[in-house]
């Protein structure tokens, strides 16, 4: 039990804390103060620290250090006394400051817990605000996830396919009805098809048919800022003549010119085969030792695709002017139309060996030339195939010959870029969106400029004047590519394409005499040979037909004239009219 402690005699300090600076001590006063009392000067703005630490209980002077905090030694030094804060380094520096290094205040708090993992590892005094912070980035984050994925469900519920949640779960249509008397012989995937290659020769102009007229160069000077209205053709013809209806080709048959004959149409969708997404189909006539690639009577070859290749689904709704149906029979009309806007109509026209094959007299003509061209694919195997070009042009003395396309924008939401914003300082990614989104159309156009050796290959960017208005468009920009160049830059391989080309006629030749289809699988990256009936695709044979406004009239051949009836634009927009 320890004595009773007295405090003694305290003098009062009329001036501040702690002791006068001169004070009257009298004996008594200075026998009752305990001994050792420390007093460190301070202000009245200052906190005070400890008066009297009880705790502490020091061993002897002679102890060692580390053991301090002991109390089994007991209070034998004058400096073992509550009030002794000699060693407190804080307040009395001058002390050896070894005696204290190990000094800790009594705190009832607990341990701080170690911080784990590398962002703490190597800075645990860091404070606990950036953690807080990570928090509330990551809470933003989740609320910014909310809103986008709230936008996207308003923005789907707003279009037609409501159901219809990504591309690659769209269900497309076959383009031919599949017949049960049909037999399938093969199925050919598409992996098979980047493994082939093949190089021929320069092939042989046989035949040059129609008229061209001079390409306009002041149409190479538009830009979205000073775009031009797309004029409507509908006085001129266009065809789309199947190869047997061919009286070209059917007269270099008889003439045992090649074994197998096709159009350009036909060879860039089977070059391209791989870049295809939609269905497609192609009807194979093996006669005798010759072999035909035909289209069909309405075949979807043409038309032009939109939007194949892109992930974003297109409406599936037919009249929808944003369905793929609606956007192919669009696209056709705007390629016609500007294949002939961008020509210097004043009556001047190159003519060639024949004239149209396909036309009559007194009808007026879209400038449009054949050039009836021969491959050799095999010792005693040629190709023959009719190849268009569109314009000409005057290039270094010399005549250059032209094919005319034009790509289309029908509203940006789908494509993510606005041609009049971007196509002046940003037409690289306007290009390059079109080539991610329609891989297929742009290929094949390239690979016809390729069959048939243009020396230019125009595109036009033509967009709607509104986004809902499918009849008025406008005419951008207009840029030109060397075929070859475009081909490399979009990944292009001719070696290949002709590789597919000869695999394809290679196994047609060793069928035997009839009538086959290449069906393009709607589901799935590959391709199916069927067998079908002689009589199959023609007048009498029964099958079930599509909606008659799901069609686009066929270009068709006289049965008893021979003699092919023409596609008008007229066709064409009560085609657009019937979809609206």
């Amino acid at each position: 039990m320890v004595g009773e402690f007295e405090v003694g005699a305290v003098p009062f300090n009329p001036d501040g804390w702690g002791p006068p600076d001169s004070t009257t001590v009298t004996a008594t006063t200075t026998t009752t103060l305990p001994l050792h009392v420390p007093f460190a000067p301070f202000s009245r703005s200052e906190k005070l620290g400890r008066i009297a630490d009880f705790t502490r209980s020091f061993p002897a002077a002679n102890a060692n250090p580390s053991n301090r905090p002991s109390s089994k030694h007991g209070a034998a030094h004058p400096s073992d006394a509550p009030f002794d804060f000699s060693l407190d380094l804080d307040a009395f520096p001058l002390v050896n400051p070894d005696d204290d290094s190990s000094f800790r205040l009594v705190d009832a708090k607990p341990p701080p817990r170690p911080k784990f993992g590398p962002k703490w590892r190597f800075n645990q005094h860091r404070p606990q605000l950036p953690q807080r912070r990570d928090e509330e980035v990551e809470a933003r984050k989740r609320e910014a996830e909310k809103e986008r994925a709230r936008r996207d469900r308003l923005y789907n519920l707003n279009r037609s396919n409501q159901n219809q949640q990504r591309r690659e779960a769209a269900i497309f249509k076959s383009s031919v009805d599949i017949q049960p008397e049909w037999n399938m012989l093969d199925q050919i995937p598409f992996s098979t098809f980047s493994k082939l290659s093949f190089t021929v020769p320069e092939p042989d102009d046989l035949l040059l048919c129609g008229a061209l007229e001079y390409y306009d160069r002041s149409f190479d000077r538009i830009t979205p800022k000073n775009e031009r209205r797309l004029e409507r053709f509908k006085n001129r013809n266009f065809f789309k003549v199947t190869t047997t209806d061919d009286p070209v080709i059917r007269r270099l048959a008889n003439e045992d010119k090649a074994t197998v004959f096709a159009t350009d149409t036909i060879l860039a969708t089977l070059m391209c085969a791989p870049r295809s997404v939609y269905s497609w189909d192609i009807v194979v006539q093996r006669v005798g030792n010759k072999l035909f690639f035909d289209k069909r009577d309405g075949s979807q070859l043409d038309l032009l695709s939109v939007h194949e290749t892109s992930q974003e689904p297109l409406p599936e709704a037919k009249d929808d002017i944003n369905s793929a149906h609606s956007l192919g029979v669009e696209a056709a009309y705007i390629n016609q139309n500007f294949s002939q806007q961008v020509l210097v109509r004043d009556g001047n026209k190159v003519s060639f060996d024949e004239p149209n094959p396909f036309a009559n007299e007194g009808d007026e003509v879209a400038s449009v030339a054949y050039r009836y061209r021969r491959w050799k694919l095999d010792d005693g195997m040629y190709l023959v195939a009719r190849c268009e070009v569109q314009s000409v042009v005057e290039l270094n003395n010399k005549k250059s010959f032209l094919t005319l396309n034009a790509l289309n924008e029908f509203d940006p939401k789908y494509s993510g870029v606005d041609w009049r914003q971007k196509l002046e300082t940003q037409r690289g990614a306007v290009l390059a969106t079109e080539l991610k989104n329609n891989a297929n159309k742009l290929a094949k156009w390239t690979a016809q400029a390729l069959l048939a050796n243009a020396d230019l290959m125009k595109l036009g960017y033509v967009s709607r004047v509104h986004p809902r208005d499918h009849f008025n468009h406008v005419i951008l920009a207009v840029v030109g590519y060397k075929p070859r160049d475009f081909a490399s830059q979009i990944n292009l391989n001719t070696a290949n394409m002709w590789g597919i080309v000869k695999s394809i006629v290679d196994l047609c030749m060793k069928l035997n005499e009839g009538k086959y289809v290449l069906v393009k699988d709607p589901s799935k990256p590959q391709v199916r040979i069927y067998e079908v009936p002689a009589d199959a695709f023609e007048n009498d044979y029964v099958e079930e037909p599509l909606p008659e406004e799901e069609q686009v009239q066929p270009p068709s051949e006289d049965a008893e004239g021979g003699e092919a009836n023409s596609t008008t634009n007229d066709v064409e927009n009560k085609e657009i009219d019937a979809q609206t």
